[in-house]
């Protein structure tokens, strides 16, 4: 899992959930009070056997986002959807997706095979052969993922990278122990950030500064020269345009985190090709560069439906 994986975050406080949000949250949330999940061939919710497909996403703007480009497409195919998003973490997300609650869910592959039990890598062939036969036993299934891929990134201000003439992680080696390194307190200890950069590519940096996960302190901190490398995600809006520079990750830290929609196995026997192939359409035209450019978007104010709707529209491929 990455070192703060975004995929998983808790759920924040606010607004109420709609109801059938409500729903899918106490019939999940009583699942796991007893101890049992929702396995596949238990009691199936509403959202098989109608004449709708049911779309749910985690509770962060990019998952809403996926959520919202898949919807649309399956609508511009004739196919109507029902949206069920922001739903919460992981922990309720893929219950409702294995109970029949949901049918549909953008996921990505490196934590979804983690949070299933499997072991995550940096081989996307067979990582997602590994999460297909994860999921074949609950009554799911992965279709073709996009490039675009959220993951762990090691960041440096362009000017650093110049400065150092760095490109990759490998090229901090004789300069790593004169750097700062920023990222969220628990990337001490995490195998997939210090840990790992230690391990497999023998950085050892002057000090660490706890900030937060890849979010605005970690941007502001590099852009003001507190830090010198910083931990964001590899789809952070801060990444779209030349202010910084992810350096690659050359041994092969990081497991594989592209997007990909889970289904449920009933979902093509309901609808046929048609809505797998509106699914793996909007999957090949999205790119890491492409989310990030639509993730400042949604920094920028515009709606998720609208930056959806604008992306499809400039992708015809699509539907």
């Amino acid at each position: 899992m990455p070192a703060m994986d975004p995929h998983t975050l808790p759920a924040g406080g606010g607004a109420a959930c709609p109801p059938r949000r409500r729903l899918i949250t106490l019939v999940v949330g009583l699942a796991v009070l007893a101890g049992c999940g929702a396995p596949a061939g238990g009691t199936r919710g509403s959202a098989l056997g109608d004449d709708a497909i049911t779309i749910g996403s985690f509770d962060f703007p990019e998952s809403e986002l996926l959520a919202e480009l898949y919807a649309q497409a399956l609508e511009r195919a004739g196919i109507r959807v029902i949206r069920d998003l922001d739903i919460g973490p992981r922990e309720l997300v893929m219950p409702a997706l294995q109970s029949g609650l949901l049918e549909v869910v953008p996921e990505y592959e490196g934590s979804a095979l983690g949070f299933l039990g499997g072991h995550p890598s940096a081989d996307a062939p067979a990582e997602h052969d590994a999460l297909l036969a994860t999921l074949r036993d609950r009554g799911l299934t992965a279709l073709k993922p996009a490039r675009a891929e959220d993951r762990n990134a090691f960041v440096v201000t362009a000017r650093t990278a110049d400065r150092l003439g760095v490109r990759s992680l490998s090229d901090l080696h004789s300069d790593a122990i004169d750097l700062r390194f920023g990222g969220p307190p628990e990337c001490q200890d995490r195998p997939l950030c210090l840990g790992g950069l230690r391990d497999r590519y023998g950085l050892r940096f002057a000090s660490f500064v706890p900030l937060d996960a890849g979010g605005p302190v970690t941007v502001q901190a590099l852009r003001e020269g507190f830090v010198d490398v910083g931990l964001l995600f590899s789809t952070a809006a801060a990444l779209h345009g030349n202010e910084f520079v992810e350096l690659v990750d050359d041994r092969r830290l990081e497991p594989v985190e592209r997007v990909v929609p889970v289904i449920e196995d009933e979902l093509v026997a309901r609808f046929g090709q048609s809505a797998t192939e509106a699914l793996d359409a909007v999957s090949a035209t999205i790119t890491t560069a492409g989310l990030r450019e639509m993730n400042a978007e949604l920094e920028s104010g515009t709606s998720v439906a609208d930056v959806a709707s604008a992306w499809l529209t400039d992708h015809p491929s699509t539907g």
